[in-house]
């Protein structure tokens, strides 16, 4: 994995949030391993680190990830909080983004 994960962390909780808008547990574990954008999300959790991951999947479509790193024993894990689909706008810009920064 690109990011230095160990792997992910799931439970009920986090598992049904993330399926609620339609992304497949494989869809949101798929896009880890392809590189995605990684941002931290400023305006959430005081507790914790929360990070933003947006990025394609397989078959083409954004998605767009809220996340954490979480450490159980010796391996750091990515624990996945919610997950969506990109809306048209969102993934146009995500595309420019992308564009650019592939020509420089």
């Amino acid at each position: 994995m690109s990011i230095g994960i160990g792997g992910f962390d799931w439970d009920e909780g986090n598992r049904a949030k993330c399926q609620k808008h339609g992304v497949s547990i494989a869809e949101i574990e798929a896009l880890f391993m392809a590189d995605p954008f990684v941002a931290p999300a400023w305006k959430h959790s005081k507790k914790e680190d929360r990070l933003i991951a947006v990025g394609k999947t397989a078959s083409g479509r954004g998605v767009f990830i809220a996340f954490t790193m979480r450490t159980k024993g010796q391996t750091r894990l990515l624990r996945p909080i919610s997950a969506r689909y990109m809306h048209a706008k969102e993934f146009a810009a995500y595309e420019k983004a992308r564009t650019t920064t592939e020509d420089r």
